[in-house]
């Protein structure tokens, strides 16, 4: 049972897997039973984006919120006015699946007043095999600066460390490290630790902060994946 507060934003640089992470998320929640929209809000990164799963999301009941341009094959910065819809729908479990860096996280100050009506978290998604954030400063430089532009404060940590299909335990374990250091350093908790379900027995969650969740490689298509 996921029991973070009612508005989650997730945040991570590019190739750290946040929308994998979101869309999971999003996921599980419905399979809770739970009334969920993910809204996506990158507005940077034309790749692997909450969106291009939309029908699949609907299809087990999960509003998906995006362009307010109906033209899913083209890039188009422009924000739906139903994204205030997680925030003033109570009954709503509501994802944000914001952009990759400090510009794309400008788009949460558009909604700073909806955030002081609600509670919420920001989870700050790490892969620690991306060049951007494989070092604890670098990461949580990198989170400040998105703390900074979003004026939101991240609650929690998540260690996606990951190399796609070809991801080993070594590679969580790794992670791990990097992001109970980040925690360590600035006392945000490591909330989650994203492990594909094939890798999930060979983890020992009580050597570990955090807790182990388990994910499906989504946003990649069949045809992206090494067939081993």
């Amino acid at each position: 049972m996921l029991e973070d507060k009612r508005i989650r934003v997730i945040i991570g640089h590019y190739g750290s897997g946040k929308t994998e992470f979101a869309v999971n998320y999003a996921l599980k929640l419905a399979e809770e039973g739970k009334k969920v929209a993910i809204a996506d809000l990158d507005v940077v990164n034309p790749y692997f984006r909450s969106r291009e799963k939309a029908e699949m999301m609907e299809a087990k009941g999960i509003k998906v919120i995006a362009s307010s341009i109906n033209a899913p094959a083209i890039d188009v910065p422009a924000i739906s006015a139903a994204v205030l819809v997680p925030f003033q729908d109570k009954s709503v479990e509501g994802i944000l699946d914001v952009g990759g860096d400090p510009a794309g996280a400008r788009v949460l100050g558009r909604y700073q007043a909806e955030f002081k009506k609600n509670e919420y978290d920001m989870f700050c998604v790490i892969n620690a095999n991306r060049p951007e954030t494989d070092t604890a400063e670098k990461a949580i430089a990198y989170l400040r600066k998105i703390e900074a532009t979003a004026r939101a404060k991240v609650t929690g940590l998540i260690n996606n460390t990951h190399l796609i299909e070809y991801t080993e335990v070594e590679d969580v374990m790794k992670g791990q490290k990097l992001v109970e250091e980040v925690s360590k350093q600035t006392g945000i908790p490591v909330k989650y630790v994203s492990v594909l379900e094939r890798l999930v027995p060979q983890i020992d969650e009580n050597a570990i902060q955090g807790v182990v969740f388990p994910i499906k490689m989504i946003m990649r298509e069949e045809w992206m994946l090494n067939t081993k």
